[in-house]
């Protein structure tokens, strides 16, 4: 459909809503134009007209919505959609898999992949998104079963790809001797992407020594990954965080507000982390800074604006710092709310007090 194309999705549904007739190919474009996380509704929207014609049962338009509503973050209704449709093949699975994979939620990725060998056998694709999924959930005892059982049960040959997701379950729950030693053990070479998954592992668990040694022998392999970041380079022009709050059907932008009074909830263990503050001024002005990261007042307006208990959607341009990280985690245990934040990097899923991404983003 052209409005499709040019970005005018909600003009499109319009039309369906006044009665316009729409054919599996439109219908499937219809939802691959939904991928943002703010077009939500209108996902819905396009899925209730699909449901009401009599294409529902189109097997390629359910896998383009299954798709969608993992890319908003609505894995329940990607789950009814999966469980109410006629038909599944690969993809079906392989979709559902990677969406509670990439959302956070690796249990129940690997859950479904149990009821998947039920039916229907897997391949070496299922086995990456199965061991991505035991990465997001740091199930290393699982991870490893898994990749015994690739050969084992099924006669799959593990590739480099395999061996790097056995790294990247190890490096993810914190264990990087042991993913260096099962790098060590490989049968075979160490290539650029071994060490291109140990860089950002190290990386993202703060091991500066491992993180050089390994950029080292990556830039060796491979000189185009060289990080740029080191040359002399332009100061960058400083981003303006903005945030997206999804509720009550309308979009609300949040940008740096104005000063605000500072209150700190003891009993809930929040003291502010001012390391993510790099300008250099006193501890109370950084203390103070922190408080005007825009997804706070998102949230904040969220709570206030719509109904008890329903999941707040927030999308944001910048990655979220790890003050924010940890005070959005007692929000949630403070409300009862599940808060989904949407930065540049992942989805996080907020709820109980706990993060989907396991405090590894």
């Amino acid at each position: 459909m052209g409005l499709c194309r040019e970005g005018r999705v909600k003009d499109a549904v319009e039309l369906l809503a006044k009665g316009a007739h729409a054919d599996p190919p439109a219908f499937y474009e219809l939802a691959a134009a939904c991928s943002n996380p703010k077009l939500l509704e209108e996902l819905r929207k396009v899925h209730d007209f699909f449901l009401r014609s009599p294409f529902r049962s189109d097997l390629r338009v359910n896998n383009k919505l299954l798709e969608m509503y993992a890319k908003c973050a609505a894995m329940p209704h990607a789950r009814r959609t999966f469980d109410n449709m006629p038909d599944r093949d690969m993809d079906s699975w392989h979709i559902m898999i990677d969406g509670y994979s990439v959302n956070g939620l690796g249990d129940e990725a690997l859950r479904l992949f149990e009821l998947m060998k039920e039916c229907m056998a897997p391949t070496s694709q299922t086995y990456l998104l199965v061991l991505n999924a035991c990465a997001n959930s740091e199930a290393i005892e699982e991870a490893l079963l898994y990749f015994d059982a690739m050969s084992r049960d099924h006669g799959i040959e593990p590739g480099v790809e395999h061996y790097v997701g056995i790294i990247e379950v190890l490096g993810k729950s914190g264990h990087l001797n042991e993913a260096l030693e099962f790098i060590e053990k490989l049968p075979f070479e160490p290539n650029a992407m071994v060490w291109e998954s140990l860089l950002n592992l190290a990386r993202m668990n703060g091991d500066i020594d491992l993180e050089d040694r390994a950029e080292e022998l990556l830039v060796s392999l491979d000189p185009s990954k060289a990080n740029p970041k080191k040359l002399p380079t332009p100061p960058p022009k400083r981003r303006l965080g903005i945030n997206m709050l999804d509720g009550r059907n309308k979009l609300v932008e949040y940008r740096l507000p104005p000063k605000i009074e500072k209150k700190v909830v003891n009993e809930q263990r929040y003291v502010p982390d001012t390391r993510y503050v790099l300008h250099d001024i006193d501890q109370e002005a950084k203390e103070q800074a922190l408080l005007y990261h825009s997804e706070r007042l998102a949230i904040a307006y969220g709570l206030i604006s719509t109904p008890a208990r329903t999941p707040l959607r927030i999308i944001k341009n910048l990655r979220i710092c790890g003050d924010c990280h940890n005070a959005i985690k007692i929000m949630s245990r403070i409300v009862g709310r599940e808060l989904i934040v949407r930065d540049n990097k992942r989805f996080h899923h907020f709820k109980d007090g706990k993060c989907s991404c396991g405090d590894y983003w």
